[in-house]
């Protein structure tokens, strides 16, 4: 195990931290708010220990996918801890355990709150937690990569341990290169949504917390009632937004540059519009008699299924209550996520693409046992060790998904409770049903249930394997890979 480049990569990220408490720090200033000294002081103490740890002047630049993967397990978890720490200190969140869950669940873009009233918060603490769904969104290690020069080939190993879906590539030759690239688009975007929110009459501070929550597909609300109170013009421009960031961010750079039609051939992106398209349609027939019109139930129907199926969590209206039929769609959609290579949660379309696909050919070799049957995705043929991934992936899924609702039953509440509460916090969503729905929160939980989520949040932001990786005893060995 390469401990110094380990060590180098989290104090870089401490010290990146550092430099986002600044946001918090500057808003306390316009407010007149005393939080922002607490803010101040944690950015200090971490940007001089994270010096410290990475001012190594020679460490062993060579690191292999364990490393990568611990590197980033690591430094989601620090990143964590200590941005969780002036929630304590401002007295805002006391308790350390609640503290963590709520950062775990703003960096890991989930939006669960153990909040009971979150327009309680000073503006200085409410910026932070919207923020820390931007930072998360597209993810610290590859913002690091885009600052950073490091060595080149080994990187990869960073990208795919944090970087969302079943393949990970390079849009350009150079992945520091790409690593820009893709911050270049995602900053756009966002700064395109605030000054449309702006243009639509939202307040400076609400359009800024609701853009940072929208591109991180985050969910964090500043009103109890997340985005109900606002305008529909508003809700409209939230609902476009958040399922443009769920799309692939491979797909933006198509547009950009000179294959713009490639754009429109990934079939992971039709997948994912007739998805919504065929979700808005049903529940929205399904909820008509619930609101005065049937354009208020379309709005409502494709706010909540943008939201769910981009796992960023606002809400509208409480669909806790709406038909059952309606409340499957959205546990589906919960389970299927956004597109790989976006800001967005959950198992991935393209994942569900591949499993459909190995169904109908595992179908085809019974009704035609000697036949040669491949499974496609945009006219490419999958290689099998992309294919055993992602099964190897969804029997992992399920095994967390079952240990954790047996973890929570420790609660005593009822199934529907802790089973979308899993499925909130795993697939990064932030509401669920019952208990934990949309007008509710976590709070109910004991602190040991609320460790099982913040576990969840991470290994479903992290796609499993950088935090199961920390539990084996042979990742930790000292030697170099074989």
């Amino acid at each position: 195990m390469n401990y110094s480049i380990i060590l180098y990569i989290v104090g870089k990220v401490m010290m990146l931290e550092s430099a986002c408490f600044l946001i918090p720090a500057v808003t306390s200033l316009i407010y007149s708010e005393h939080e922002g000294m607490a803010y101040l002081i944690v950015g200090a103490v971490s940007a001089i220990i994270g010096h410290l740890i990475s001012s190594k002047k020679k460490f062993e630049n060579v690191f292999f996918a364990r490393e990568g993967f611990v590197m980033v397990a690591l430094s989601w978890i620090v990143l964590s801890v200590v941005g969780a720490i002036p929630f304590v200190l401002t007295g805002e969140i006391p308790n350390m355990v609640d503290a963590l869950f709520e950062t775990v669940s703003g960096f890991t873009t989930t939006g669960a709150s153990i909040l009971e009233d979150v327009e309680s918060l000073s503006h200085t603490s409410l910026i932070w937690r919207s923020f820390t769904h931007w930072v998360g969104g597209m993810g610290v290690i590859v913002l690091l990569l885009a600052i950073l020069p490091m060595a080149g080939g080994y990187n990869m190993h960073l990208m795919k341990a944090e970087s969302p879906g079943p393949v990970v590539g390079k849009l350009v030759p150079r992945l520091r290169d790409t690593a820009k690239i893709l911050y270049l688009i995602y900053l756009v975007m966002t700064v395109i949504e605030f000054v449309i929110l702006l243009f639509v009459k939202m307040p400076v501070f609400d359009a800024l917390c609701i853009t940072f929550g929208t591109a991180g597909t985050g969910g964090f609300g500043i009103k109890a009632d997340s985005l109900g109170s606002y305008s529909y013009a508003i809700q409209v421009v939230v609902t476009v937004f958040m399922i443009l960031f769920g799309v692939n961010f491979n797909a933006y750079f198509l547009l950009l540059g000179k294959h713009k039609k490639d754009a429109f051939k990934i079939e992971e992106v039709r997948w994912y519009f007739g998805i919504i398209f065929a979700a808005i349609i049903i529940i929205t027939i399904n909820i008509r008699g619930y609101f005065e019109n049937i354009l208020t139930a379309l709005n409502h129907a494709a706010f909540q299924v943008g939201s769910i199926i981009t796992t960023t969590g606002y809400s509208t209206t409480d669909f806790d209550l709406w038909p059952q039929l309606s409340r499957n769609v959205i546990i589906f959609l919960m389970m299927c996520g956004a597109c790989a290579g976006s800001t967005g949660g959950g198992i991935k379309v393209s994942r569900i693409i591949v499993m459909l696909k190995s169904v109908f050919q595992e179908i085809g070799y019974y009704i035609h046992p000697r036949g040669v049957k491949t499974i496609k995705m945009d006219g490419k043929v999958l290689e099998k060790p992309v294919l055993t991934s992602i099964r190897v992936f969804m029997l992992t899924y399920i095994m967390i998904y079952v240990i954790s609702m047996f973890l929570l039953s420790l609660n005593n509440f009822d199934f529907e409770t802790n089973f979308t509460a899993v499925a909130a916090t795993f697939n990064n969503i932030g509401p669920g049903l019952a208990k934990v729905g949309p007008m509710a929160n976590f709070n109910i939980y004991s602190y040991f249930s609320k460790l099982v989520l913040t576990f969840d949040m991470l290994a479903g932001r992290l796609e499993l394997y950088p935090m199961l990786l920390l539990f084996s005893p042979g990742v930790w060995r000292i030697g170099k890979d074989k």
